[in-house]
């Protein structure tokens, strides 16, 4: 079993949902436009971390995830990168860290679409966690910016206050996502079945595939396949146009129409 911190945040919902009942989102490519663990490192480079050839490589990681997708190797490359740079960082200052990144470089590039959503979710009473594989130190200060319930991430190992460059468990990612949100669900006694959840990567069909109301966003070829095959919804926000395909199970109308709406007048705007 993955050992994924749990961080609830301050989000309240407006209302009394169904019992058992909650959404899950990840995080990069779903809820953001980008990597939120590559713009770690770019802040990480700012404070002379590391050098300038290190920081190129991310921005190219980057790039690349941005225009293709997910790529496992590149996301392992950065997140052993930055574990081996955090060696001696305390956890404060990594804390500190991310309020930094979600201020400079993390707000800017929420998808209209994907927030409308959380609120839908938030209004309607259904608790909304994000499930990510960045540390956790970073997820939950997106998870307490946008007054969502709180956030899983991976989990690096402290002594004395500072990291050691370990990991706790496992990197939250793939199936371990799956594992965790498991986990979750049995310790605040929620029904998979009636839960929501939300990815971009083919890697998180795990995840999607535990729930009953899964949702593809912003999907990579894979998981676009993988979504039209089985009926599920597919939302597409990165050029503004409307959903690609609509499944027969609803995800949150209301919220998705918003969000939706929200892309076609940026679109016809331009």
């Amino acid at each position: 079993m993955p050992r994924a911190t749990v961080v609830r945040a301050t989000g309240t919902t407006d209302a009394a949902g169904k019992p058992g009942e909650a959404a899950f989102f990840d995080v990069d490519n779903t809820l953001m436009r980008g990597a939120s663990l590559f713009h770690v490192g770019r802040k990480m480079y700012q404070r002379k971390v590391f050098t300038i050839r290190e920081a190129a490589g991310f921005a190219s990681k980057q790039l690349r995830f941005m225009l293709q997708g997910e790529n496992l190797k590149d996301v392992h490359s950065v997140r052993d990168a930055a574990l081996a740079f955090a060696v001696g960082l305390s956890s404060e200052d990594v804390r500190t860290l991310g309020e930094e990144v979600y201020d400079e470089m993390i707000v800017s590039k929420i998808w209209p679409g994907t927030r409308a959503l959380t609120q839908q979710h938030m209004k309607s009473g259904r608790p909304v966690w994000l499930v990510t594989g960045t540390p956790i130190e970073v997820a939950s200060v997106i998870a307490s910016r946008l007054d969502l319930t709180g956030a899983l991430g991976t989990v690096s190992e402290v002594a004395d206050g500072m990291y050691t460059g370990r990991l706790v468990g496992e990197f939250l990612h793939g199936p371990a996502k799956a594992a965790g949100v498991r986990a979750l669900a049995e310790k605040e006694g929620l029904d998979l079945q009636s839960c929501w959840a939300y990815s971009d990567s083919y890697n998180d069909v795990p995840l999607l595939s535990l729930v009953g109301h899964p949702v593809a966003i912003n999907p990579d070829a894979r998981l676009r396949r993988h979504a039209r095959e089985r009926n599920w919804p597919v939302y597409d926000f990165r050029s503004g146009r409307r959903a690609a395909t609509l499944g027969l199970k609803s995800a949150t109308v209301a919220g998705a129409t918003y969000g939706l709406w929200r892309g076609f007048s940026w679109v016809r705007a331009r």
